[in-house]
């Protein structure tokens, strides 16, 4: 399993992006450029997008969808990318005019402090549920690795999220990015090859994965009836059905435009042009990492059970067929990978890139939400009461709220720890998309179009909306509830004039 060589590798891995992200963050000496940079590349505006996108969810979440669906686990990361083109496309320009730096300081200059407030709450939640998410899989990777409880485990994610973002803000997130889309793709191109080589190809997966389908028991455990309706889970692009995948996709492409830690790449940048290539190179990258992904998480259906999987085995009076494997849980697909079927240098290296990504995302996220706490929560709050600005400079409010998210953070993935990685993160994407994707894009194409009050009240109706639909789970996806109800208050509710 875990040897000495696979834990030097991920201890190399990680001391070297954080010594890259301390040097880099040597260089910051305000808020601004910790949270904003000012004068990145395009590789750099690429490494940071990609350092945000490239997390658990992007990585081990895929991995674990395409183990129980297949195919349609590509959406995840090919909806990443889809939200990076249209970022650099469409948004890029507008957004750098605008003269902010966040995203709901562009809805506020619009519909006003009110509209920034509720848009803040809102988001941070969205937000918060991603670093939530980032710190389970952290505490799941560095529990495999160290055998440790899930409370060090957590905590120690926590920690290391907290060092690679602290001290260099959005420089450190873009630099080490760098290093990550080298990393990552070559492990990503690795693990595809080793993969096909080892199946036999495309058909040779496509033949595991009936194999171990031959056991009845299985089939009925997964709710497959037949070999058609198994062909059909693993091999179509819809395996979910065609408007909940489609639906998760959109989350995706929407939940990326109105993410502040992506905008924050957007802003980082130099100039218009770098910023708008940065986006289109990280669109490029995220679906090819994900197709890897999906291939590892294949391959290991076909070769490995779960423990709950084969505890039904062993209650229908069922041995395990030989040459199959186990596993805790689907979770586990790409970690186990990689100790089972790579020689250890290289399972090390392999380890350490996905842990760095997914320490890397959550820092990201967590710049990200700081960001809205300091400058549009705090800030109004202090605005409207009167107040002077507090003896603390704002990037030593912005690192102290860093800490603080993250504290919260170790609570809630303790509390939430058997949770589906993916699931969080759809949920969250949708959220900060229904809640300001239609403020902002009024805000910045159609100003003084849309009645204030209205705006004002589309924000809270459309997630409470998501969440309702979430929790019922009703037909399709929780986006669609959200985003109808958000438009309809707008374009229904009119308030009487004072």
């Amino acid at each position: 399993m875990v040897s000495i060589v696979h834990l030097i590798g991920v201890l190399a891995t990680v001391g070297l992006l954080l010594a890259v992200s301390w040097l880099s963050g040597r260089h910051v000496k305000d808020a601004q450029s910790f949270t904003t940079g000012g004068n990145s590349g395009s590789w750099m505006v690429c490494g940071a997008l990609l350092g945000t996108l490239a997390g658990g969810q992007s990585t081990i979440g895929t991995a674990q969808l395409a183990f129980s669906y297949g195919l349609s686990a590509w959406w995840f990361t090919i909806g990443a990318g889809l939200g990076s083109l249209v970022l650099g496309l469409f948004f890029a320009g507008p957004l750098r005019r605008s003269g902010c730096t966040t995203l709901l300081e562009v809805v506020s200059r619009e519909y006003g402090h009110n509209a920034e407030t509720v848009g803040s709450i809102l988001f941070l939640v969205g937000i918060f549920i991603s670093i939530v998410s980032q710190v389970i899989s952290s505490s799941a990777m560095i529990g495999s690795l160290f055998g440790i409880s899930t409370v060090w485990a957590s905590l120690i994610g926590a920690v290391l999220i907290m060092l690679l973002v602290l001290y260099g803000g959005i420089r450190s997130a873009g630099t080490g990015g760098i290093i990550k889309l080298i990393l990552l793709y070559l492990c990503s191109l690795v693990a595809g090859i080793i993969v096909l080589h080892i199946a036999g190809g495309l058909t040779g997966l496509r033949s595991g994965v009936d194999s171990i389908y031959h056991s009845s028991t299985l089939t009925q455990v997964n709710g497959l009836s037949d070999i058609e309706s198994i062909h059909h889970r693993y091999g179509s692009p819809f395996a979910r059905g065609f408007f909940k995948d489609m639906g998760g996709c959109l989350s995706l492409v929407l939940g990326v435009v109105c993410t502040q830690s992506y905008a924050q790449c957007i802003w980082s940048a130099a100039s218009t042009p770098k910023a708008r290539r940065g986006a289109l190179l990280c669109a490029l990258f995220m679906p090819i990492i994900g197709a890897a992904c999906t291939l590892v998480g294949i391959y290991m259906r076909g070769h490995y059970v779960t423990a709950d999987e084969f505890a039904a085995l062993q209650s229908a009076g069922e041995t395990l067929p030989a040459g199959i494997g186990i596993i805790e849980n689907s979770a586990q697909a790409f970690p186990s990978f990689i100790l089972q079927h790579l020689p250890a240098w290289l399972g090390g290296l392999m380890l350490g890139t996905m842990l760095i990504n997914i320490l890397g995302c959550g820092s990201g996220l967590a710049l990200g939400a700081a960001t809205i706490l300091v400058r549009d929560v705090y800030g109004n709050i202090r605005r409207r009461m009167g107040l002077a600005a507090g003896r603390l400079s704002q990037l030593m409010q912005t690192r102290l709220s860093i800490m603080a998210i993250l504290a919260v953070a170790v609570i809630a993935a303790l509390v939430f720890h058997g949770s589906f990685i993916n699931d969080l993160g759809f949920l969250s994407l949708g959220l900060r998309a229904v809640a300001i994707l239609f403020p902002l894009c009024f805000a910045l194409w159609l100003p003084g179009k849309f009645n204030t009050h209205s705006i004002l009240l589309s924000m809270p109706v459309g997630v409470c909306s998501l969440l309702l639909a979430n929790s019922l789970s009703l037909p399709g996806n929780a986006v669609y509830y959200g985003l109808g109800a958000s438009m309809i208050t707008i374009l229904v509710y009119r308030p009487r004039e004072a």
